[in-house]
């Protein structure tokens, strides 16, 4: 960087020709890594003309590569106070997005495209910051509108329209259009065979249609679209010294195979009826077990089959195992298919705490009527699925008004705009605050007669406990719940009751309430009936 001068020049044109001469050096600079040199640079052009749209627009985008969003978000709109560009109106709503401040983001993008409606950038943000915010439609015609137009270069029309091609059929596959989503999914393979994340987004495709076969390999690939609370991309891949085994024959007697633990806990329930499997193949296998996970499976799993143990949350000596395999890799290597899905019950609640849990139960509430046990949001709050799957508490109101059942909350939340208010809460036994693991919450199970959940993971536990689940689904809901089914081949006793129309959850109360009526109600009738509160 060359030495600041002792004076600036007097001369209009001098004084332009150093400003953009200095303004050339930071860009330089920022383009090479060199943050503080850009930095300093930048600041020298400020300190002479404030106003200096391009010096803070580079500010912002120094703020933005150091994931200072907040500080990116000041730096960007000065320079739009000062010369609106379409070019940072996309920056601006790439930041928007990083802060999960959706409604400016897509503001940002219909102000930038205002400028230019031709801007391949500004129609692909629009269509991202549309699509994490929940909007579906709107994002489809937004990436529509992208694929009309035509890059400069084959390259660049190459990778660009093979992403467009890949998001607008995660847009159009929540959508329910799996066929649609499938050909789009094909389209960006046919233009960028190496994008992973258009694989693992087939794969889900796939997975929906009940296409097992076809969708295990590419399912592999799903780690390409794993993301953190704040949508950024989570890089939870591991590579380790053994092999991965795929389901190919095992040679070495007394082999050891290492499965590793993967996503949330409903995928841990869904898929761990797998390891007993694999004790077939291997004579030990161990699982690296979430620790409120461990003492249900302790006693569900490793009590039952001696070669099957729990390993602590941390990643164990190589040396000690021969394979591994990621705990959602299991299907693949099982050649599991629509009609070989293992299904039979394989967790279960000790008795001793199935008891206590029974006497608390049986003190908190009278008259005896039918137990059910229900959940109405899930976790991860910040995810648009999450948006989707979840209920409010006010939502539940009518269902729980019902009078011939005691409800018994399964919730358990960090957010408080998950908890139940005071009007939902006197319908409820809340023992919750009681739960310290999933062990509690088997033992709680076992004492009801039915549970109600969304797509969360008491909804897996119960399921796998062989108890009678009715599922809350969201329209064009998780690829393992599949398409335009009532029933699921991973749970015989699951009962799925999915939104005909995306958001609509009160068509979906009506129709379980007529069901609480036709399986509970006309016994509850003969019982006699008084006016009940739970006790503390």
């Amino acid at each position: 960087m060359p030495p600041f001068p002792p004076t600036m020049p007097t001369d209009p044109t001098a004084l332009s020709d150093t400003l953009a001469r200095w303004y050339d050096e930071a860009e330089q600079a920022r383009l090479e890594g060199l943050a503080d040199a850009a930095r300093s640079g930048l600041e020298r052009i400020l300190a002479h003309d404030p106003r200096h749209p391009g010096a803070l627009f580079s500010c912002g985008l120094l703020a933005f590569d150091a994931k200072q969003f907040d500080g990116a978000y000041e730096w960007v709109s000065r320079a739009i106070e000062v010369a609106p560009q379409a070019a940072f109106y996309d920056a601006l709503c790439v930041v928007q997005i990083k802060r999960r401040a959706f409604p400016s983001a897509v503001e940002a993008a219909r102000e930038g495209l205002a400028l230019d409606p031709t801007s391949r950038n500004l129609h692909y943000c629009l269509g991202v910051a549309l699509q994490v915010s929940g909007h579906p439609e709107e994002a489809a015609l937004a990436y529509r509108r992208l694929l009309e137009l035509q890059p400069d270069d084959a390259q660049t029309r190459a990778q660009t329209r093979a992403q467009a091609h890949a998001n607008l059929a995660v847009v159009i596959k929540d959508l329910g259009f799996l066929d649609d989503a499938e050909r789009h999914l094909k389209q960006a393979l046919a233009l960028a065979p190496a994008n992973l994340g258009a694989r693992a987004s087939l794969a889900t495709v796939l997975l929906a249609a009940g296409r097992y076969e076809e969708a295990w390999p590419l399912f592999e690939d799903r780690w390409a679209n794993f993301v953190g609370e704040d949508g950024s991309p989570v890089d939870a891949r591991v590579t380790l010294p053994m092999p991965q085994w795929r389901g190919e024959p095992v040679q070495a007697a007394g082999a050891r195979l290492l499965v590793l633990p993967e996503q949330g806990h409903g995928d841990s329930l869904q898929f761990v009826r797998y390891l007993p499997l694999a004790l077939e193949r291997f004579e030990r296998v161990g699982y690296i077990c979430p620790p409120s996970l461990r003492r249900l499976y302790e006693e569900s799993l490793c009590a039952r089959w001696p070669g099957l143990v729990m390993l602590d949350d941390t990643w164990p000596e190589a040396a000690d195992w021969d394979w591994h395999c990621p705990l959602m890799s299991l299907p693949l290597a099982f050649g599991t298919r629509l009609d070989s899905v293992p299904h039979d019950v394989y967790l279960n609640a000790e008795p001793h705490r199935v008891a206590v849990w029974g006497e608390r139960l049986a003190s908190a509430w009278s008259p005896p009527l039918p137990r059910v046990g229900i959940v109405w949001a899930g976790g991860h709050s910040g995810l648009t699925e999450d948006r989707a799957r979840s209920l409010s508490p006010r939502q539940l109101a009518p269902l729980l008004a019902l009078p011939f059942v005691n409800w018994i909350s399964l919730q358990k939340t960090d957010d408080p705009a998950k908890r139940a208010d005071p009007s939902v809460q006197a319908r409820l036994i809340d023992c919750m605050d009681a739960v310290t693991d999933f062990a509690d919450t088997a033992a709680l199970i076992a004492n009801l007669d039915l549970v109600i959940a969304v797509d969360t993971s008491v909804a897996h536990l119960a399921a796998a406990m062989g108890k009678s689940v009715w599922l809350l689904n969201r329209f064009a809901g998780c690829w393992r719940w599949l398409r335009d089914r009532d029933d699921s081949p991973w749970y015989p006793g699951v009962r799925i009751f999915t939104q005909t129309r995306r958001g609509n959850w009160d068509e979906v109360l009506e129709r379980v309430s007529e069901a609480l009526l036709q399986r509970f109600g006309r016994s509850a009738e003969r019982m006699e009936r008084a006016p009940a509160s739970p006790s503390p």
